[in-house]
């Protein structure tokens, strides 16, 4: 019975967590868009999603059973563009998390200047206790479901949590099957023979990278040599670490779920990458580990925060030893820990510029797509590169000039598209 209520009362913080993500993310929208002198119309418009959709999904058990899943699909801001944004498969899914990651979505295509809006999927499930078979039915239902307000000239789902190029082809198929014709812009993250980009799979962690050297040339910190920590060892954190390693970085700290791994003169990645198992984790092949929360107080030049939210709070922001904090996670750092790092001189570099760079490249797959002309992985990176380090001095001179921190300037930016294009269609 006890471990029943402790259950319910995580579950209960969680939420509680992921309403507060919102409301501090309506916060930031508000200062950005009253530094940039807009009314209050324009906040009340862009606070919420412009739509917002709740369904039941029932899917047919390997044991003969059905099970009725809960789904939701947000659509903030379609002004710009159709929206696009991902689907996560996760137990702890919520609404408001759901209209947060929207929100954000917006904030990242302005920020890299798409013709997009954000949208974001997810549907309360554990993947991990379901079978194949189960997850293909429930995506299949969730596309069924969702189908009237999906599309590639409405709102283009992704990969996201717990999600991949497989359910994504799955999705691809259902709703090619629903309209009667051949889809491959209808969503993102497919597998290349079906669509899908070169350059998909690592573009957020490669996104975070350039970041990282763009962040380190305004610091003057010398990537080579740079001691970097990556708190997160699955997809983003294990590509990162990989791609820091390889770039002559010594990356001193790692972590998963179960504790962290620090060495002053830098870790193996490749063997801790060999080791990992499904589900990123490695720490718990070791003796010597040290926790979460001490791997983010280590000295190093560039701390990156690839795991969960909330991570740098007002109780541990003081002893941040870091040159350089650049967010690959959702919202690891809090706005109170924000205002603290930027007093100290520690530049923080905000997860909806960090992790930018999946949301391009799934942009350029869409164009792909419609265009029915593939590029090369090496055309795909390049213009990766050069949209990412073109949005990247564009939030950095606008934190200069406005002498604000980069999160306030890049909400500026991202916003600043969707509250003009909103203007120009005449709804405020």
């Amino acid at each position: 019975m006890a471990a029943t209520t402790t259950l319910t009362n995580e579950q209960k913080n969680n939420h509680a967590n992921k309403a507060s993500l919102l409301e501090s993310t309506q916060t930031v929208i508000h200062e950005a868009l009253t530094k940039l002198g807009y009314k209050e119309e324009t906040h009340e418009l862009l606070k919420e999603p412009l739509r917002m959709l709740t369904v039941r999904i029932p899917v047919k058990m390997d044991d003969g059973s059905v099970k009725v899943f809960t789904g939701y699909r947000a659509q903030h801001c379609d002004a710009v563009g159709p929206t696009k944004g991902g689907v996560r498969f996760h137990p702890e899914v919520t609404e408001e998390e759901v209209k947060a990651l929207s929100i954000w979505m917006s904030l990242k295509c302005g920020i890299v200047d798409l013709p997009y809006g954000g949208g974001k999927g997810g549907i309360i499930c554990d993947p991990r206790e379901m079978s194949f078979p189960e997850i293909e039915r429930l995506s299949r239902g969730y596309v069924r479901a969702i189908s009237q307000i999906v599309g590639p000239t409405k709102d283009i789902p992704a990969p996201d949590v717990f999600t991949n190029s497989q359910i994504m082809a799955w999705m691809m198929d259902e709703y090619s099957r629903i309209r009667e014709f051949d889809s491959p812009g209808f969503i993102t993250g497919k597998p290349l023979i079906l669509g899908g980009s070169h350059g998909r799979e690592t573009a957020t962690a490669r996104g975070v990278v350039i970041c990282i050297e763009e962040a380190a040339k305004r610091k003057g910190i010398d990537v080579k040599g740079a001691k970097v920590v990556v708190q997160g060892f699955g997809n983003a954190g294990g590509y990162l670490a990989k791609f820091m390693h390889d770039s002559g970085a010594k990356v001193i700290g790692i972590s998963d779920a179960y504790g962290a791994l620090y060495n002053e003169d830098g870790l193996d990645i490749e063997d801790l990458l060999d080791c990992r198992d499904s589900f990123g984790t490695v720490t718990n092949q070791f003796k010597n580990t040290i926790s979460n929360k001490e791997l983010l107080e280590l000295p190093c030049d560039i701390l990156v925060p690839a795991a969960i939210s909330n991570q740098i709070t007002i109780d541990n922001a003081h002893r941040i030893n870091a040159k350089v904090v650049v967010e690959a996670a959702n919202g690891p750092t809090t706005l109170e820990a924000t205002r603290i790092l930027a007093e100290r001189d520690i530049l923080l570099v905000p997860d909806v510029l960090a992790s930018a760079g999946g949301v391009t490249v799934s942009y350029f797959e869409w164009v792909q797509n419609n265009l029915g002309y593939y590029w090369t992985e090496e055309e795909v990176l390049t213009k990766l590169r050069d949209v990412i380090v073109k949005s990247f001095a564009n939030v950095y001179d606008t934190a200069q000039q406005r002498n604000v921190n980069m999160r306030l300037a890049a909400y500026m930016v991202g916003v600043r598209k969707m509250a003009e294009a909103s203007h120009l269609r005449g709804w405020i």
